[in-house]
């Protein structure tokens, strides 16, 4: 009979953390004037992102660059500029 082993993932505080300032940057993510201007800066913020989690758990930095800057283009891309208002 063989050994079955149960590995689980354990969700430490770097991840719940990590997790909520990715959704605050991809929020932040529609802010310019212009579609386009939203979309790059949401791109570049998102791949940031998604590079730096999928470092921290140990994922492919650049998957996670470039599903991170592909829903930050996205989300910019999205919004407009009366979506999010900082001032």
């Amino acid at each position: 009979m063989h050994n079955l082993v149960k590995t689980s993932r354990v969700v430490t505080p770097r991840l719940v953390t990590l997790s909520a300032i990715a959704a605050m940057t991809l929020a932040l993510a529609g802010c310019g004037t212009t579609t386009s201007e939203r979309a790059t800066s949401g791109a570049g913020v998102g791949a940031a992102v998604g590079a730096g989690a999928a470092a921290v758990t140990g994922g492919s930095v650049t998957q996670g660059a470039v599903i991170g800057g592909g829903v930050g283009a996205a989300t910019g891309a999205a919004t407009d500029e009366d979506d999010i208002n900082l001032d």
